[in-house]
């Protein structure tokens, strides 16, 4: 068997311009980046009119360590779509390096289901990463020079809550000291850094509705506080020129293929589990402005990614969901019964029905923001026919169409009973979105409202400086802002190890972090950590390079 590498590397790709063509834009309405790579810049997208295009929700049960392969489905069913001559757009985000070198290894998708070109979307792509880390890198590099000469703001060094930012899981960099080199080497402080898809810019970035409005979200960034509790922005440093000059060419979509020759506009790259997991606005509506159908995909489960795009990115870019595909597999919810890892390839009826009851909860939980649901079963080889019976048969005393998948091994092919099965429950089932909570529901209470409708806790624990926090943002003029919890993507509690749907458990809200650029308030719950580790052995200790340039071991 072919690896997902193997098989992209064998692929003949269409030029750039070709796949461009098919989206209505000539050769003078993108910029290439090599043969199979372009940007659309901003205005290009801006500039179509007409109705938007169906928008298709793909996101998951919690998953499984491997994760259970919303991507692959995404870019199967646009490929599916494709094939039923239709014009999709598939949105997905960038890969970041942590994971790539950490534990999941590449992140385009899988087998016959890619986005391509696999090694270079994987790694350095068009630079948009580090574009957001510079200007990350730069505001924080600013910060403490003003401390350094003259502190004119009268930054107090205890209350500065901008972070450093690197892509790359390093857990040594959790925290630090900086300013440690004499007279010359700065002001002394505690700091710490974030992983690159944790920062605010990456949020902002993912966020922003053109380049004015992302100069004028940067502008909000607060950095700390004065020693009289002012707070201190990033335009107050005089930072926002350079970091939108470092950023103009990243905040255009990217443009590259799938391997069924579908437009795909991977842009944009934040964690579901520690900030809010979607490819950018930006894309998206490009995607609904040159496509007929758009395909989209939310990070880990959907207790995760899709009510941050539920409660964050539809409530700010004003988008109307069609239809939402909740992605299972029968191993991930053999383990949600309780089965051991290395004993999820046996057949376990007993305990892929007790672990149904995980599928059910986020089919209920996407309901409440009035989208019809699609279950996709991605499909794996050790999937006995009594397993997939039975699952069948569950999906239907919870109301919902239940579809196997086949994309990893047969690309759009494999999936266009799923295509079929969502564009019947588009026509069949209209979509009336609504968000979770309305805008002005306190802060402290949007958080409750997430924990017992999304993760049927009892109730949320909080110390008194989280409510003292969430009080003096709400003073401040922050209370109408969404809520990014941050928490393990294992489980619906803070425990990852609680599998299926715990009952009776609490959320402890453990720290809250305001993002005034991208307006929302960061809820940080259990022992979620922004900057990731490696595992016992990365992913890196098996990518290699050959003499002739060859990648090998990206997946």
């Amino acid at each position: 068997m072919r690896s997902d590498i193997e098989i992209a590397q064998a692929a003949e790709l269409q030029p750039i311009q070709a796949i461009a063509e098919t989206m209505g834009l000539g050769s003078a309405d993108i910029v290439p980046y090599g043969h199979h790579k372009a940007k659309i810049p901003l205005e290009v997208a801006q500039s179509r009119g007409g109705d938007p295009a169906p928008l298709v929700l793909v996101t998951g049960v919690n998953p499984t360590a491997a994760g259970e392969g919303k991507s692959t489905v995404s870019v199967g069913l646009a490929d599916a779509f494709t094939l039923r001559r239709r014009n999709p757009v598939l949105c997905l985000r960038e890969p970041s390096l942590g994971p790539v070198f950490g534990i999941k290894g590449g992140a385009a998708g899988g087998g016959h289901s890619q986005v391509v070109p696999m090694e270079e979307i994987n790694l350095h792509f068009t630079g948009d990463f580090h574009a957001i880390s510079s200007a990350h890198a730069l505001l924080a590099a600013l910060l403490d020079n003003h401390l350094y000469r003259p502190n004119s703001l009268d930054i107090d060094t205890t209350a500065i809550n901008w972070p450093r930012a690197v892509d790359m899981n390093d857990r040594a960099l959790r925290s630090v000291v900086v300013g440690l080199g004499g007279r010359t080497g700065g002001v002394p402080r505690q700091d710490g850094f974030v992983i690159t898809a944790a920062s605010e810019i990456m949020a902002i970035f993912c966020l922003a509705d053109g380049l004015d409005d992302l100069k004028e979200r940067l502008g909000r960034i607060v950095v700390g506080y004065s020693r009289s509790g002012d707070a201190v922005r990033a335009a107050d440093l005089d930072a926002v020129g350079a970091m939108a000059v470092l950023l103009k060419d990243a905040i255009n979509p990217n443009l590259v293929q799938t391997l069924g020759g579908t437009p795909a506009l991977v842009h944009g790259g934040p964690f579901a589990n520690i900030a809010h997991g979607c490819n950018s606005l930006a894309a998206t509506r490009a995607g609904l402005a040159l496509g007929d159908v758009v395909v989209t995909e939310a990070g880990f489960g959907a207790d995760l990614g899709a009510e941050k795009f539920f409660d964050i990115k539809c409530r700010f870019g004003d988008l109307r969901p069609a239809a939402a595909v909740v992605v299972a597999t029968i191993r991930a919810l053999k383990m949600h019964g309780g089965v051991a890892k290395d004993d999820l390839k046996k057949e376990n009826l007993e305990a892929l029905e007790k672990g149904f009851a995980n599928l059910e909860k986020h089919i209920e939980n996407v309901r409440k923001f009035h989208v019809p649901v699609v279950v996709a079963v991605n499909r794996f080889s050790s999937d006995t026919d009594d397993e997939i019976k039975l699952l069948k048969r569950l999906c239907g005393t919870a109301s919902a169409e239940c579809v196997m998948a086949d994309h990893w091994a047969l690309g759009g092919k494999g999936a266009v009973e799923l295509a079929e099965t969502v564009v019947n429950t588009i026509d069949t089932k209209p979509a009336d979105f609504q968000p979770l909570y309305p805008d002005d529901m306190s802060l402290l209470d949007k958080t409750r409202t997430i924990a017992q409708e999304i993760y049927g806790a009892e109730d949320i624990t909080a110390p008194k400086a989280v409510r003292d926090k969430f009080a003096e943002l709400e003073k401040q003029g922050f209370g109408k802002f969404p809520i990014c919890v941050a928490k393990t993507q294992y489980s619906f509690t803070t425990n990852p190890e609680a599998k299926g749907v715990p009952l009776g458990h609490t959320i402890p809200v453990r720290e809250v972090r305001l993002s005034a650029g991208a307006e929302f308030v960061v809820v940080i719950c259990g022992d979620i950590m922004t900057m990731p580790g490696l595992p016992r052995v990365p992913a890196a200790n098996n990518i290699e390079l050959a003499a002739d340039g060859r990648i090998s071991g990206l997946f």
